[in-house]
């Protein structure tokens, strides 16, 4: 049986409940034993008158009818005194067999005496038959001697089995009073022999041996058993002894001893008064006797009961204070252990978590306070409750310094995240310088490959930053377009070129998002890429939905089994505590941060037929009515938009149906869009595209000459002014032919502005430019754009 898991309060009971059992045996089995002795001195009285004073009766009427039956037997004729002494002896008989069969004298009797009962019955039915074989003298004296005697033996037997009281001298006394019983039994043996010898005249064969010893044993068994009587009733046997009847008795027997036949002149009368007179005192001093030892169990049994009491009382109550000390005790071990118990798990879910949150949003925490002293007195549960002090004090501090610690490796990611967004915002203002004073298509073509690269780098130092606990820093302070924030994550992935995207209906994000969101989208989108084949397409599509805004992102990989799917749900629903140990799943790490931040719900499902499709839903509070494009009054926000999504001078166009849409025609950096040439409209819209081509293949590439001609500066911005306006004006143009509102792509009115780095990095929020950098345009040549630049 495993006990290990049981409760401390089945425990205690169990402690409880072994001694306890225990003892309430012993006070039992004791009691029992106290109490049947008790009983059995109580039932002398039932046995001397249910069965000692009948039975005596019984054995009388027997001895006399034994007498007379061997009488008749020695005579020729039927004996008169014979039929009356028989009626006498049946009811004694049938006065026995009544106290026999009664219950009083069976409840009282032990499984010996029940047996002796039974034999004595089993005798006395041999008694009708034995008459008859007597009443036809088919049996001889020694014969009818037998029968009777063996009736008598039965009934001594039963007397014997009376005497088992629980007092040792009782017993003694019993039994030597039954010893007398059964040597005057011998007595009367003695008699029928002799009157059937008288009344035969002679001895029959082998009665004078029998004589004898039925004489000599009668003799030995009152000697044994006078032995055993106390002082008192051994001198009153030795005055009866000495009594002219049995000083003439037993000279009478010395005579019939010393003669092998009837001496000739013995006094027959002689015997017979002295054996009556006998017989008679032998009979009053056993009944005496009897009456005496019934009288004595009485008060001894009376004692014993008390004793008993007294024991059983004192041992009731000793049981009952072991239970109530037992349960008091074990009721305040279990009070006890419950509280600690208690306190730990207190402790161990609420208050340590609670002082680990509070340490991690940087409150100050007193250590004294919120691991208080657990007093639960000086025994072993006081020393494991003080241990347990011991532990909560070390584990606060534990708590303390492991936040302490991560607060500083916190501050130590930032600080290197914030140095490598300064330095990555310096290179992106750099490079767009680069790209603007660039022509050359290869070169601007490189120029761009090395700008999303530190586009890329800006999102990943975003993500030391997320995972620092900081925000990341970018905002605008205006709507953005959602399909603008949709192409501004695409152009921070590595594989740009395979996002496509679909139906995206219009909507404006907050400025206050738009950062997060393109950086959340960006990591989604990424994870897309690089989770399914290189030959598959990601798309795209952006819906409204009441309450908010939708923005799917699907796959064609091999997708998610529903385990991990789950799990990743679980972090994205309820953002974890960063875990250095799991640095491959720090993008679901940075999404999480990032939508619990703007309260944007991300869910994983799997995609149809195949891969995965990552929901992103916007809530109304960061939704708004998509800005218009021609807005002046956004210039410098466009452009800034326009540098993180590296549009084109496309305006947004949108699939009427769900569909993929070309790159080329929508993700064309910037830097090389600078570079191509201008085309009449090709579209409906009535915009012009700009295509990147080279010129003539027969024209050669010139060669630097070792002395460089200088270009004036006022030269290169009057070409470049002259092209921005011509664009813008094309654009306006176009937009009027088809009816619709007045489009000025973003990021092609004039040069972006730096992106803005957050104001905690200790650097500026915008780049400075060089000292070489020309000075702007004319007046009357700018755009409105650069003018709101």
């Amino acid at each position: 049986m495993n006990t290990r898991d049981w409760p401390i309060r089945a425990k205690l009971t169990a402690l409880v409940i072994g001694p306890v059992t225990g003892l309430l045996a012993l006070w039992l089995f004791a009691t029992t034993l106290t109490f049947g002795p008790a009983l059995d001195l109580l039932a002398a009285r039932t046995f001397l008158y249910d069965l000692g004073r009948p039975g005596e009766s019984v054995v009388a009427e027997l001895q006399r009818e034994r007498r007379l039956s061997v009488v008749q037997l020695a005579g020729d004729g039927v004996l008169p005194e014979l039929v009356g002494q028989r009626e006498r002896t049946d009811r004694a008989v049938d006065e026995l067999r009544r106290r026999i069969d009664g219950e009083e004298l069976r409840d009282a009797a032990d499984d010996h005496l029940d047996y002796r009962l039974d034999q004595l019955g089993a005798a006395l039915d041999a008694l009708p038959a034995g008459r008859v074989f007597i009443d036809g003298r088919k049996v001889d004296r020694a014969g009818a001697v037998g029968l009777y005697s063996g009736m008598i033996g039965s009934a001594f037997q039963a007397f014997s089995a009376m005497a088992a009281t629980p007092d040792v001298q009782i017993n003694r006394e019993a039994s030597a009073l039954t010893a007398l019983g059964r040597s005057r039994e011998l007595l009367g043996q003695a008699d029928a022999l002799l009157a059937g010898a008288v009344t035969a005249g002679r001895y029959a064969e082998g009665e004078h041996e029998q004589l004898v010893r039925t004489v000599e044993n009668h003799r030995f068994l009152a000697e044994t058993a006078v032995a055993d009587l106390p002082p008192g009733e051994r001198a009153d046997y030795q005055r009866l002894t000495e009594g002219g009847a049995f000083l003439r008795l037993r000279a009478l027997q010395d005579a019939l001893i010393r003669s092998t036949d009837l001496p000739a002149r013995f006094d027959v009368r002689a015997w017979e008064t002295s054996h009556a007179e006998v017989w008679a005192g032998l009979r009053d001093f056993e009944l005496r006797g009897a009456d005496g030892l019934t009288e004595r169990s009485v008060p001894m049994a009376a004692r014993i009961l008390i004793q008993l009491a007294v024991a059983g009382v004192l041992g009731l109550v000793a049981i009952v204070v072991c239970v109530l000390v037992a349960l008091r005790v074990g009721r305040s071990l279990a009070h006890r252990l419950t509280s600690v118990r208690t306190a730990a798990t207190e402790v161990a879910e609420q208050r340590l978590p609670d002082v680990v949150a509070r340490l991690r949003r940087g409150e100050e925490v007193d250590v004294a306070r919120e691991a208080p002293e657990l007093d639960h007195g000086g025994d072993e549960i006081g020393q494991v409750a003080r241990a347990f002090n011991e532990v909560r004090r070390t584990a606060v501090r534990a708590a303390a310094d492991e936040v302490t610690l991560r607060r500083g490796f916190n501050e130590v990611i930032l600080n290197l995240a914030r140095r490598s967004q300064g330095l990555v915002h310096r290179q992106l203002a750099l490079l767009d310088r680069l790209e603007r004073r660039t022509e050359d298509p290869d070169e601007l073509a490189g120029l761009f490959q090395v700008d999303h690269l530190a586009t890329r780098l800006r999102r990943h130092a975003e993500d030391l930053v997320v995972l620092a606990g900081a925000a990341p820093g970018r905002g605008w302070r205006r709507p953005v377009a959602a399909v603008d924030v949709m192409r501004g994550a695409i152009s921070e992935v590595e594989a740009y070129d395979r996002v496509d995207v679909g139906d995206a209906q219009p909507a404006g994000v907050l400025g206050r998002a738009v950062g997060d969101v393109i950086h959340l989208l960006a990591e989604l989108i990424e994870n897309a890429t690089a989770f399914s084949s290189p030959g598959t397409r990601v798309d795209v599509t952006g819906r409204t939905l009441p309450g908010g805004y939708l923005i799917e992102i699907t796959d064609r990989g091999l997708g998610m089994s529903p385990p991990a799917m789950a799990a990743a749900n679980r972090k994205l629903a309820v953002p974890p505590d960063f875990d250095p140990t799991e640095s491959a799943r720090l993008g679901l790490f940075v999404v999480a941060r990032l939508a619990a931040r703007h309260g944007v719900g991300v869910e994983l499902r799997p995609g149809r037929p195949a891969g995965t499709t990552a929901a992103v839903f916007l809530p109304s509070d960061l939704i708004t009515d998509e800005p218009p494009v021609g807005s002046d009054a956004a210039g410098p926000e466009r452009r800034r938009m326009a540098k993180v999504s590296r549009l084109t001078t496309v305006p947004r166009g949108r699939s009427t149906r769900p569909g993929r849409e070309r790159p080329e025609s929508t993700v064309i950096p910037l830097a090389m869009a600078r570079a191509s040439t201008v085309e009449p409209p090709a579209d409906d819209d009535g915009l012009p595209r700009r295509v990147r081509r080279r010129g003539p293949a027969a024209r050669p590439r010139a060669v630097a000459a070792d002395t460089p001609a200088l270009r004036p500066p006022e030269e290169a911005r009057r070409a470049m002014s002259a092209l921005q306006a011509g664009t813008a004006r094309g654009r306006r143009d176009g937009t009027r032919a088809v009816g619709g509102p007045t489009v000025a792509r973003i990021g092609d009115a004039g040069p972006a502005e730096p992106t803005d780095v957050p104001g905690d990095m200790g650097t500026p929020s915008t780049a400075p430019e060089p000292a070489t950098e020309p000075s702007p345009p004319a007046p009357d040549q700018r755009t409105a754009t650069e003018r709101d630049a």
